[in-house]
């Protein structure tokens, strides 16, 4: 090694020692006749004193010395006379008597300190000096901790960890594939996985009833804070298990990163029925740490004359506890706020329960002292609230809400990033409508089972079949979602028929897996948790990018390899493959 300790490991205890460090230049301060250096590495910082009055060489090297110049130090170490208290080795420096230039260095286009002048892309263009930086270092050694505790808690349990092809046959459910042409078969392609579905059902098949991965998965679909071209999941599959046995397996680990990564003990996991949370929250994941649950309205204030609430099919809304003080212009800026393309209200109704215990609304032409009386009961409102209403059609209004309630949960500090609330969401829909279709496709994937009980609903009400499946949500973020799996091949041909599937399509697609079911398939189920996403929570981020080594932008675009780009026709010649670029 050329170094005898690093960075961040040397203190009072070493006092008269002669070591040796290597690390990047941090800064650099000249006071004369005595050179003050900060030297870094991934464990810490260390200060370095040169007296340059006494040594030529130490003068003119330290001379030389840029931000992000690699160097080599021999020294002693000495008690410093003003202490840094803040860092671990704050109470000594090390007096240098060799200093070694490793590498020279270009000055960086932003700083690297933990709050830096750097933006976003071009953080991402340099990637490779943004993960110098201590907070994004940081969240890579965070997911370093998770990851092994992962592989532990499921080790410890006989889980086995099995590898699943990158390259497969592309699958119509679902997102977008990215496909991958290939060389040997000509006008064929395979397919990057958007998860190891299938190959975790046919290692239940092969008789492997417990398995796990940490593995790759790719999605070409819209991005956003939470979402990545290529993504990483916590996959598992159990045989001969209920689902209950999969929740509580599953809370367990939960558990135990919380308390061996943040030494944190997590209270209840309660569990919600899908359909409650659509009516109470609008949301499939809400976020528990704060209340503000929908009341429902119609039965009070339809009638009135007010045609807007008449003709609506649901009139919803929230008490934002405390805000009846809220001026006007700020109502009108929320309400303007809600009227974005995002979110797409057309409106927004108030009514404020004023200090004096009067009650005020936007509708009084319309609703009376006593009217708004009723208003009040339902939301349970106090002096200073404030009742936020939306009206129109069910699906949508309630999807509008919830964005409404998390602004203002999030106004009122309420969405606190060091308190966490999961919650499981139980028994989701089987399938979903697709207007642009016109035909049904499964809300999580074609292998869900449905509810026993609900199966001879598959022909004569198939919207109201209930799925065997479940979600984890933590802080209104979705963390895992799984089901117990199709295991037979009659049932895995009548939901492929409720898709759309003709016999001769699903054989195509899915032949193999249907074929496998006739050699003796257990019952079996699992699920896959965003690794990505757990990270983020843990850190405390908005965005799973910067718990990603090599994160894309929004276009999908690595902006620090100029990725993707266009190859060579010599490649698309030998790949059999013509290119036509379409702008419209």
């Amino acid at each position: 090694m050329l170094r005898t300790h690093t960075c961040g490991q040397l203190n009072i205890s070493n006092l008269g020692e002669t070591i040796t460090l290597c690390g990047w230049v941090q800064k650099s301060r000249d006071l004369g006749g005595t050179t003050f250096i900060d030297v870094r590495d991934r464990y810490g910082l260390t200060q370095l004193v040169l007296n340059t009055d006494t040594d030529a060489n130490l003068r003119e090297t330290g001379k030389q010395l840029g931000r992000e110049f690699v160097i080599k130090v021999t020294g002693n170490v000495v008690e410093r006379s003003n202490k840094n208290t803040k860092i671990p080795t704050g109470e000594i420096e090390i007096a240098v008597t060799e200093l070694e230039i490793l590498n020279v260095a270009k000055i960086p286009p932003f700083l690297i300190e933990d709050e830096t002048d750097g933006g976003e892309e071009l953080r991402a263009k340099y990637r490779y000096l943004d993960l110098r930086r201590n907070p994004i270092r940081n969240n890579l050694v965070l997911r370093h901790k998770m990851a092994q505790e992962i592989r532990k808690y499921l080790s410890d349990i006989d889980f086995i960890e099995v590898e699943t092809p990158v390259l497969i046959k592309s699958t119509p459910e679902g997102a977008r594939d990215f496909v991958v042409p290939s060389r040997m078969n000509p006008g064929e392609f395979y397919a990057l996985p958007q998860s190891p579905q299938t190959f975790k059902q046919l290692l239940m098949v092969s008789g492997f009833d417990r398995y796990f991965q940490i593995v790759k998965c790719f999605r070409d679909e819209d991005l956003r804070a939470d979402r990545q071209p290529e993504f990483t999941q916590i996959d598992c599959e159990m045989s001969f298990i209920t689902q209950e046995d999969i929740l509580n397996i599953f809370e367990g680990l939960t558990r135990h990163l919380f308390r061996t990564v943040k030494d944190l003990e997590l209270g209840d996991f309660p569990r919600m029925q899908y359909a409650d949370a659509m009516r109470l929250y609008g949301s499939d994941k809400p976020d528990t740490r704060f209340g503000m649950q929908f009341v429902e309205l119609n039965d009070v204030v339809k009638g009135k004359g007010f045609s807007i609430f008449d003709n609506a099919e649901l009139v919803v809304g929230i008490n934002a506890k405390g805000c009846a003080g809220y001026t006007r212009k700020q109502i009108d800026e929320l309400t303007e706020w809600m009227k974005r393309p995002q979110i797409g209200a057309t409106g927004l109704i108030y009514a404020r329960h004023n200090e004096d215990g009067t009650l005020k609304s936007s509708v009084d032409k319309f609703y009376n002292e006593e009217e708004l009386a009723k208003w009040s009961a339902a939301f349970e409102t106090e002096k200073g609230d404030l009742i936020l209403i939306l009206a129109g059609e069910t699906d949508k209004v309630r999807k509008q809400l919830n964005e409404l309630r998390l602004e203002i949960g999030g106004r009122l500090g309420l969405r606190d990033k060091n308190k966490f609330a999961p919650l499981w969401v139980l028994d989701f829909p089987l399938l979903e409508w697709d207007e642009e279709t016109g035909r049904y496709h499964a809300m999580h994937h074609p292998f869900t089972s449905p509810k026993p009980e609900d199966i001879a609903l598959l022909d004569t009400d198939p919207k109201n079949v209930r799925a065997n499946a479940y979600d984890l949500v933590i802080n209104g973020t979705e963390i895992g979602g799984g089901s117990i799996r199709i295991h037979d091949r009659a049932l895995q041909s009548l939901m492929f028929k409720h898709l759309g599937f003709s016999a001769d399509e699903a054989q195509k697609q899915f032949g193999f897996l249907m074929d496998a079911f006739e050699y003796g398939a257990p019952p079996h189920g699992g699920i896959a948790f965003g690794f990505d996403r757990l990270a983020s929570i843990f850190a405390g981020l908005d965005s799973i990018r910067d718990v990603i080594a090599f994160p894309k932008n929004n276009s999908g675009r690595d902006v620090m390899i100029d990725s993707p780009s266009t190859i060579a026709d010599a490649q698309l010649n030998e790949l059999k493959i013509k290119t036509t670029v379409s702008l419209s």
